[in-house]
């Protein structure tokens, strides 16, 4: 559990966050959901990576099938009602988790790398080739979701700033019960079998199922996040799906601290932000036009001297102040 010092500091960063629709216009706010969006993308690959010490190269598979079937249970000509479309896409990544769980961990190191990588790639070209959705050119859903009771419209997210508030809050409320699993025994568990699995198997616990469970609740949240990204431009395409996703994700989980939770989130907002930055041609000049090679310096530059990222630098600042107090 972060210390007070850093809670708060988390705080005003989702305030500061949830000011954005309020002084922004959509493009801003746009850009403030995918902040969001992907951070809870890499939080759920924090659960993996940084707690249960399993590196997945193949993350994205969730990530983007849950935007396929959102598609794909979209109507053409109406908005699909969160209240049944939502659990259909959880419920299918939930399930693909599980078959693709059940055979990666088994696997160790660079083999369950690899197993994950082939799983990803075998969704992304059926998707790519086929014509199921799009094949190639990706697949438009005309109508953003909506949850509703009879005629009575409660969410729609087809307004930015609705789906802007509602990914904040599933932020927040999926970042609380991340917290609490793993301060829950199975959360005790999980952590112990990434420091030593032999022990926890010579303590009578069943790896194999523990880690099965951890990989499926974060190809689950990871669903959900593909659910929130679809409705942002409400179009998908096989990229989601692909190893440079889940690659990206990576680096956000790198670049904000494994083992945090929060960590991975400033991740996510620290590198779109500074992407943005980079695409500047006011401030940057002819080097926007390759803003990848400023990009790669910076995250060279995280790396190199902030071994716990950039969510260890704020536990390390906040340390400070509670020394000095």
């Amino acid at each position: 559990m972060p210390s007070r010092n850093v809670l708060s500091a988390l705080a005003v960063l989702v305030l500061a966050l949830a000011v954005v629709p309020m002084i922004g216009d959509k493009y801003w706010i746009k850009l403030a959901t995918r902040m969001i969006v992907l951070g809870i993308f890499a939080m759920s690959l924090d659960l993996l990576v940084g707690y249960t010490g399993l590196v997945s190269f193949g993350h994205a598979a969730f990530f983007g099938l849950s935007g396929y079937v959102l598609h794909l249970v979209s109507p053409e000509d109406a908005a699909a009602n969160m209240a049944w479309a939502l659990p259909v896409c959880l419920g299918v990544t939930a399930l693909a988790a599980l078959v693709i769980g059940a055979l990666s961990v088994r696997t160790k190191g660079v083999y369950f790398i690899m197993v994950t990588l082939a799983f990803a790639q075998m969704l992304f070209y059926f998707f790519h080739d086929s014509d199921l959705a799009g094949g190639s050119d990706g697949a438009y859903i005309y109508f953003k979701p909506i949850l509703a009771l009879g005629s009575v419209v409660l969410v729609d997210l087809g307004g930015s700033a609705v789906l802007f508030y509602f990914s904040l809050v599933s932020l927040i409320v999926l970042y609380a019960g991340l917290v609490m699993v793993l301060r829950a025994p199975f959360g005790k568990v999980i952590q112990g079998i990434k420091v030593n699995e032999h022990r926890m198997q010579a303590l009578g616990f069943n790896t194999y199922l523990y880690k099965l469970v951890s990989f499926v609740i974060a190809g689950t949240i990871a669903g959900y996040a593909g659910f929130l990204f679809a409705s942002i431009d409400g179009f998908v395409s096989p990229e989601l799906l692909g190893w440079q996703e889940s690659g990206i994700a990576l680096v956000m989980v790198i670049l904000g601290g494994m083992g945090t939770l929060f960590g991975p989130v400033i991740g996510a907002i620290a590198l779109l932000g500074v992407e943005e930055l980079f695409r500047d041609r006011a401030l940057f000049g002819f080097m926007a036009a390759h803003w990848q090679i400023l990009m790669g310096g910076f995250v060279i530059c995280i790396v190199l001297f902030f071994a716990n990222g950039l969510g260890g630098l704020l536990v390390k600042i906040a340390g400070r102040q509670s020394e000095e107090r």
